[in-house]
């Protein structure tokens, strides 16, 4: 349930995965091939049966690529992972990429052999991936070469088994919709659309539509399952029928027919027969099926999932669950915050905090009635230089103690049945150098300034990104990740289209939440963050303003560690935003903490600056 701190592979085991691998090469016709971190649901988090890319390069992170030639090996990433795949894989057998500025296909593009002949599964591969790597191959005069088994599965000789979660049924309590209500909207859209029927490819978008969750995939809780929509109202849905069982048998055979995964391909043949025009998201849809829906005679129209932006724009329902969710979550962060200011640091190691943190969790869920169901991902605990690498995951190898005069990070989340959470806090342990205070003090700039925004209807993640950077980039410094990103409710901490960030032109609308988390890293020594969550609220009119305004909500509440501000830094409008927010913190929390040194620590930490 909880998190793991083994390692499946190291730097030492990659050279001779890789040689395996590429010793099948001959017999499938190819001169490389493609091992993304995807797996059959396209999803950033899989099961342990389909991380191949960790097993065979020992990279861990949630994004990224590996190309594997004859004679080279590059392992694309994006800003989050340049340190740790620096760390996490072998230097003589593997190259870093750049996923932002040149991922694969571009690379391939610029460096590609002529007569290169890419292996890649199209079943771990969109449409859109195809396409890509078809026009990069064409201008080096290879070929896109579909392999009919993974060769990577062939050598991975002790790959776990697919996984067999049991299903259950997200109360309409919780959802705020029946499913009945979201099946008979898409259906409308299908016939809209002019289709006979849409191809339901993200096992969130399953979940939420037939108002279910799962276990197959660690800390995201949707089953691995596809599902089709007709446009006269129809469902069908693709799950092991052994993970449905009492309650959610009922539910999901009251909504759809049920049958067996593979039997996908012969019911969107069956579909494309004819002309049959099926409607598909092409990034989150295997070329595999897309091959077979055309192979049959039919019509592949790519256009959004349906349910992407219903779920991203939460409900009233939903909303109030995850405002009660982060209540509960505060009060165990504050139990830990607590616990981990009385520790003596050198005697405590950065899993002992992890696991201090989730039992914590664990112990407020009981007394709220409200049990801990897991937490949202894997928990970021970085002891001084580990802090630098953004998505670090500590394992038994990397375990570090805690040590006096370093700043510790702790990025965390948690899933309950009425929401998801995602909060991260860095803390001085014992006095820390004045630097380190000002680039807090920056940080913290940006995500006040994030909070305060005000916008029109309109606005882009795009637009309000540089809001988190302005106090960093006058200081000449900047983060290499996103500022926020989606998040579901009791679904994947990950959730699109919505994000803070460069390229995001997706707009904002009510109801959306989101992370807001700004940070600034030094390789080697110290890593910041500080993140709430945050949702979009209705536009509201500003007195004696033009046009109406959204803003964003708080839903995190937990300390901030006023022992790194430097309050000079701060405008007086900050100074309000933070002292306001603390007294917010100990009114809303409060009630929730019964043992007397813990409230006095949290009476002590929300002291105006």
């Amino acid at each position: 349930m909880f998190q793991s701190f083994e390692t499946t592979s190291s730097p030492q085991t990659g050279p001779a995965r890789v040689a395996a691998l590429r010793e099948r090469f001959d017999a499938l016709g190819i001169d490389g091939f493609l091992v993304p971190r995807a797996d059959e649901f396209q999803g950033e988090y899989v099961p342990a049966c389909a991380e191949r890319l960790a097993w065979l390069t020992g990279f861990t992170g949630s994004a990224g690529v590996a190309l594997i030639l004859r004679d080279k090996a590059v392992v694309f990433v994006d800003g989050r992972y340049t340190t740790q795949l620096a760390q996490q894989v072998h230097p003589d057998t593997f190259t870093g990429g750049d996923l932002v500025a040149k991922p694969p296909h571009l690379w391939l593009a610029e460096h590609g052999s002529k007569g290169l002949r890419l292996g890649i599964d199209p079943w771990l591969h969109g449409g859109s991936d195809v396409k890509r790597f078809e026009k990069a191959l064409d201008e080096c005069g290879g070929s896109l070469i579909l392999v009919d088994a993974n060769p990577v599965d062939a050598i991975w000789a002790d790959r776990p088994a697919e996984p067999q979660g049991a299903v259950s049924v997200q109360q309409e309590s919780h959802a705020g919709k029946p499913a009945t209500d979201k099946i008979s909207e898409i259906a409308a859209w299908v016939k809209e659309k002019g289709a006979s029927a849409v191809l339901i490819g993200d096992p969130s978008s399953v979940a939420w539509i037939f108002n279910v969750r799962g276990q197959d995939v660690p800390h995201t809780p949707h089953p691995l399952a596809r599902a089709v929509i007709t446009a006269d109202g129809k469902a069908e849905i693709f799950i092991d029928a052994s993970k449905l069982v009492g309650e959610a048998k009922n539910h999901v055979e009251t909504l759809a027919s049920v049958h067996a995964p593979a039997l996908v391909v012969e019911r969107v043949t069956a579909f494309g027969a004819n002309g049959g025009k099926i409607l598909i998201d092409p990034e989150a849809t295997p070329f595999a099926l897309k091959r077979a829906i055309e192979a049959a005679g039919g019509i592949a129209l790519e256009a959004i999932d349906p349910a992407r932006l219903p779920r991203a724009v939460k409900n009233a329902v939903e909303l109030r669950g995850s405002a009660e969710a982060h209540v509960q979550d505060g009060a165990a962060m504050v139990r830990f915050l607590h616990w981990l200011d009385s520790q003596q640091p050198e005697s405590i190691t950065e899993i002992d905090v992890v696991t201090r943190l989730e039992g914590f969790r664990a112990g407020v869920g009981q007394d709220l009635q409200n049990p801990l169901k897991d937490i949202s991902f894997d928990t970021i605990s970085g002891a001084g230089p580990n802090g630098a690498i953004i998505h670090y995951r500590v394992t038994t190898e990397t375990n570090r103690k805690l040590s006096s005069g370093e700043l510790f990070l702790i990025d965390s989340g948690a899933q309950y049945v009425n929401g998801t959470t995602d909060i991260t806090r860095t803390v001085a342990i014992g006095a820390v150098p004045e630097e380190q205070k000002r680039f807090f003090t920056l940080v913290l700039k940006g995500m006040i300034g994030i909070s305060t925004a005000r916008f029109p209807k309109g606005t882009r993640g795009c637009d309000l990104d540089p809001l988190a950077r302005i106090a960093l980039w006058k200081a000449g410094a900047d983060y290499g990740h996103g500022t926020g990103h989606g998040v579901g409710s009791y679904l994947s901490v990950h959730e699109g289209p919505q994000r803070i960030a460069r390229l995001s032109t997706q707009e904002f609308l009510p109801g959306m939440i989101l992370s807001n988390e700004p940070g600034y890293y030094r390789p080697g020594a110290f890593g910041i963050r500080i993140e709430n969550l945050i949702y979009v609220s209705e536009p509201e009119t500003i007195e004696g303003g033009d046009i109406p305004m959204m803003r964003f909500e708080t839903l995190t509440w937990c300390p901030i560690d006023r022992r790194l501000v430097l309050p000079d830094l701060l405008t007086s409008e900050e100074r309000d935003w933070l002292n306001a927010y603390h007294a917010t913190v100990c009114e809303k929390l409060s009630p929730l903490i019964s043992e007397a040194d813990v409230l006095d620590w949290l009476k002590q930490a929300t002291q105006p600056i």
